[in-house]
């Protein structure tokens, strides 16, 4: 079988899973989120931790929550890392530096999951399950609440009202990414991954000598770290190792926990504002992104353009054998058109074309499906773009799912779209220029000078303020410099566009609908689909294009 062909069927068995998937989980997700009736282990939580969950927030409060939960988590996930010298079961691995330390802390809780560190040689036992491992429950546990909350406000009127933010967190953890978790756990462990407690130990390698390896609760870790779209591997290679990711089998497994939660909560938004037609028209934008840039991917990998490609039959690189250029692909858009940041082959080894694509798939804003939850509501915002465009061009004041798109929202939405693009431009263009920041490009000569060393740089900003979390491995992102500048970008990233989308669903709550006229832009309709494509796309390349041509286009056509 070619590896085309390999590429293409793996891809259609995906897509059939998923649509499998798409309503019953769909459905699932929005009886969760609109239920009144609390489970008896979330009452047990409200009262540890003193919540109301019966109450009614406005945006402001339930943006106090997000945040406060948000830094409570930063800090106790950094002091974990600081005393892991002294913890139980930290395998004699040392404290984690402070630099290190507020990175990997402001990582994981902004579901980045960066790491400037190899798992294996820097964190303990305690340190990966009570601090990494809880953090990729609840990091993605957030953003779907602050998506769920950005719905309500289109669903509901004359209120303000958002729900809760302490039911939203506790309800996505225990009653949607646990179960899931659990049942993939097993799947994971009976295909072949590491679940254990297991010390340092040597091991012999096929071409003589031994090196030094260790267990760790590997599955459990690996299933919520891709359902979570959070991407944190419990080794340095990450899925591309044979613990976390045995088989072909399991690499699409990972991909198909990777999209299935964004994707079904698009179903999940029609339940919600009671017509699923919208979701619909989500979805089919979603997807037609998905799919054309995994066609794009695995176009470009397996092009002959060289003797050494043709040699291998495809770019073959950096690629694990035993998933192959086709599954490769299809995992690398997966990862880089969502928050996941997992990777099964290097990134920095594809094609400069290849890279490319995921430079750009991050820079759309991670919204095709994008993350848990912050796919869907970043979707949303730009169907706000959307239709206030289309409003311009036949003179209407715009109008999505009975409200109105005046001045106040516009400018929430703009300053959404402002915010990942300054931090990005802004801290790369500031890197280009420091002499330290340059001298972390280890593949590149005259302190990083050239194409590939600038795609480092980018690509490691654009990682850290889409919350995405891969890299180009030629960059040694463990230095003062860059530990800090990629952590707060991560924070700002993060919380910052949540300030927005709140303050939108917040103004959108208290609006009045207005009913539908003859005039009404109808966005169920594939008309709008297509504009919304073609609105993400432009927005996204009028922003990036010069530090495009800069980057992986120079390179590729040099």
């Amino acid at each position: 079988m070619s590896p085309a062909l390999a590429g293409v069927l793996q891809l259609t068995a995906l897509t059939a899973a998923l649509a499998l998937a798409y309503r019953p989980l769909g459905d699932y997700m929005a009886a969760v989120y609109a239920s009144p009736k609390h489970l008896r282990i979330e009452k047990v939580i409200y009262r540890c931790i003193g919540a109301n969950a019966d109450a009614e927030m406005r945006w402001p409060a339930y943006l106090r929550g997000v945040l406060a939960f948000s830094a409570a988590g930063v800090l106790f996930l950094y002091l974990l890392q600081r005393v892991q010298g002294g913890l139980p079961l930290s395998l004699d691995f040392a404290s984690i530096s402070p630099d290190q330390a507020f990175n990997t802390a402001a990582s994981f809780v902004t579901n980045t999951n960066w790491q400037s560190y190899s798992g294996e040689q820097a964190m303990g036992h305690v340190v990966q399950t009570a601090g990494l491992a809880v953090q990729n429950f609840v990091s993605a546990a957030t953003g779907m609440a602050v998506a769920v909350a950005l719905v309500r406000g289109f669903a509901r009127s004359r209120t303000g009202d958002l729900g809760n933010f302490w039911a939203d967190l506790v309800r996505g953890t225990i009653r949607v990414l646990v179960p899931i978790a659990v049942l993939g756990a097993l799947v994971l462990v009976a295909c072949g991954a590491v679940q254990n407690f297991s010390g340092i130990h040597e091991v012999g390698q096929f071409m003589g000598g031994a090196q030094q390896t260790n267990g760790g609760a590997v599955a459990s870790q690996e299933v919520i770290k891709e359902l979570g779209t959070n991407g944190g591997g419990y080794f340095n290679a990450n899925s591309a190792h044979p613990f976390e990711n045995p088989s072909a089998f399991t690499n699409l497994f990972e991909i198909f926990l990777i999209l299935v939660i964004p994707f079904a909560l698009t179903r999940t938004f029609g339940k919600l504002v009671g017509n699923v037609k919208q979701g619909y028209a989500i979805l089919a934008t979603m997807g037609v992104i998905w799919l054309g840039f995994t066609a794009l991917m695995m176009w470009t990998e397996s092009a002959h353009g060289g003797p050494a490609l043709q040699a291998a039959g495809a770019a073959m690189e950096g690629k694990e054998t035993r998933f192959g250029v086709g599954a490769s692909s299809i995992f690398s858009v997966a990862t880089t058109l969502t928050s996941t940041g997992a990777v099964d082959a290097f990134h920095s080894s594809f094609t400069a074309f290849g890279g490319g694509i995921q430079l750009l798939g991050m820079m759309l804003g991670e919204l095709a499906p994008g993350g848990v939850g912050s796919g869907l509501y970043g979707m949303l915002v730009m169907a706000i773009i959307a239709v206030f465009i289309a409003g311009l061009m036949v003179g209407r004041t715009p109008e999505y799912l009975g409200k109105k798109i005046g001045t106040r929202e516009i400018k929430l939405a703009a300053c959404y779209l402002l915010i990942t693009p300054t931090l990005v431009l802004g801290f790369a263009a500031a890197s280009m220029v420091l002499p330290d920041a340059l001298g972390s490009m280890l593949n590149t000569k005259a302190l990083g000078a050239g194409s590939h060393g600038f795609s480092e740089v980018l690509y490691a900003y654009t990682s850290g303020a889409n919350n995405n979390g891969s890299a180009f491995a030629g960059l040694n992102a463990n230095t003062p410099w860059y530990n800090t500048t990629i952590g707060l970008a991560m924070l700002l990233g993060r919380f910052l566009p949540m300030v927005f989308v709140l303050a939108l669903a917040g103004s959108l709550a208290e609006q009045q609908p207005v009913p539908q006229t003859a005039g009404t832009l109808r966005t169920e309709k594939p008309l709008f689909a297509g504009l919304l494509v073609g609105t993400i796309l432009i927005i996204t390349g009028l922003t990036y294009f010069p530090a495009l041509a800069l980057g992986p286009l120079a390179e590729g056509l040099s």
